[in-house]
């Protein structure tokens, strides 16, 4: 058939069956957790949109490599064929695998940064900002203004903005700046992509003042798609082409395997050329992930990471996994529900801020919302705004987020469009008492990562 009619590139092999607990018990269940969707117990979940991190639905070449699993402690077949593919696909020499992507960052940013420096980026996700400041710098993040106007049509609403960067840069003095981090694609903006033009004049930038530019690589592949689809000069090539050129701008990357690798649990370090760098990110790697060659993983999961490294790039799987992401987006636009739009890669981000806009940005009208949708339909999201943001590390005032939104993150090939219905419809019920919300208040507030953890009753 034409394209029109394509189906979902794969069949169904194995199943995992769900249910849907009555209304009441889910309104016990999110109370009794302090109104934290991360505290639900998942069989107290019918649909699981938090995250597409590590919920994917590995292929069965990734469950046949898990029996080639080669568990040595050190010099792993698994790793050799790792290092072959990141060799092959973002032509980086050097590769430390982690146990997800926050095992990286762990390992690299103390590095490249410290105290009373600054990390710039796109917009920093929060295990990314965290592990800035725990290094002992502050993340500062450079979007543009096309990132905050949610109903607005941008192709490439993740890029950052270059003549900002430059400006902060020259205020602070080139010493005080760590790294430029390019997060591809931008999570905090609602999975929006970045431009290969933006990539370039960054790296213009950084070499500029001779300022170390990184990749938050997570997403990558869905990045190099929208590229594809959007942008000039790059209709003809493929993904492979358009990764390989996305990461010859970069030094270095931080990679979440639970990601674009379709994997459960891992994540990687790669470095291009710069030997002294490796070695001493590999020697941090010993006490903090593991031996070198594992990295916190065992052989199999190496090798699952490897095999979906070469599946994620395929484009029949990414018109299936940016068509199924755009569904969501596009029922919910029709619904009157206001997200961001064009709809990013991996979610289809709610704006909060549009939808409940009684509710300050203080009593997290995101979090406010994903609760109603919980109750409403079982289904569970996540708040990207305040709430995640944080406090300022010098100050310990709270951060107001550029935009309150409630991610609805869609697992890789685990839900069908009929999953998708369920959702919009326990949407369109969120919607129709969006005004008659109330905030909530800290009931618990820990100190880092609050979001995760914290515990919440409604404002009266």
């Amino acid at each position: 058939m034409d394209g029109d009619f394509k189906a979902e590139p794969f069949k169904i092999k194995a199943v995992e069956p769900i249910q849907l607990i009555p209304r009441r018990e889910r309104e016990e269940a999110i109370q009794k957790v302090g109104y934290n969707l991360f505290s639900l117990n998942s069989d107290q979940v019918y649909i699981d949109l938090l995250t597409d991190s590590g919920t994917g639905a590995m292929s069965d070449r990734q469950w046949a490599g898990l029996m080639q699993g080669d568990e040595s402690y050190a010099g792993s077949d698994n790793y050799q064929k790792l290092v072959a593919v990141v060799q092959e696909l973002f032509d980086y020499e050097y590769t430390i695998p982690a146990h997800q992507g926050r095992g990286a960052e762990q390992v690299l940013f103390p590095l490249l940064a410290g105290k009373g420096q600054y990390g710039i980026s796109n917009m920093h996700f929060d295990t990314t900002k965290a592990h800035v400041e725990l290094a002992g710098a502050k993340a500062v993040d450079m979007f543009t203004e096309n990132a905050v106007e949610t109903g607005k049509y941008h192709p490439f609403k993740g890029n950052l903005d270059v003549e900002k960067a430059e400006e902060f840069i020259q205020e602070k003095g080139t010493e005080k700046i760590a790294f430029i981090i390019m997060t591809i694609t931008c999570n905090s903006a609602g999975g929006q992509p970045v431009s290969l033009e933006n990539i370039k004049n960054t790296k213009l930038l950084a070499d500029r003042y001779d300022i170390p530019l990184l990749l938050d690589a997570a997403r990558f592949a869905e990045n190099a798609y929208f590229i594809k689809q959007r942008e000039e000069g790059y209709q003809d090539k493929t993904i492979k082409t358009i990764v390989k050129e996305m990461f010859s701008y970069a030094e270095a990357f931080t990679l979440s395997a639970k990601k674009d690798a379709i994997a459960n649990i891992g994540g990687l370090i790669g470095i291009k050329d710069d030997e002294k760098l490796y070695k001493r990110a590999r020697s941090r790697s010993v006490p903090l992930e593991g031996f070198p060659t594992y990295g916190g993983l065992a052989g199999r999961d190496m090798e699952a990471i490897a095999r979906g490294l070469r599946e994620v790039i395929q484009l029949e799987y990414l018109d299936y996994r940016i068509g199924q992401v755009k569904y969501l987006g596009d029922n919910l636009r029709e619904a009157g529900i206001p997200i961001q739009y064009p709809v990013g890669g991996h979610a289809v981000f709610v704006d909060a801020g549009k939808m409940a806009p009684h509710i300050p940005h203080n009593q997290f009208p995101g979090q406010a919302l994903g609760v109603e949708l919980y109750k409403e339909a079982g289904v569970r999201g996540v708040e990207v705004g305040t709430l995640l943001l944080g406090r300022d590390p010098d100050t310990g005032e709270n951060l107001q987020a550029p935009l309150e939104l409630l991610r609805l993150a869609i697992p890789r090939r685990v839900y069908t469009d009929n999953h998708l219905d369920v959702v919009t419809e326990g949407m369109k019920r969120v919607r129709d008492k969006a005004d008659q919300l109330s905030g909530l208040k800290f009931t618990y507030e820990p100190e880092v990562l609050r979001h995760f953890t914290a515990k919440f009753e409604p404002v009266k």
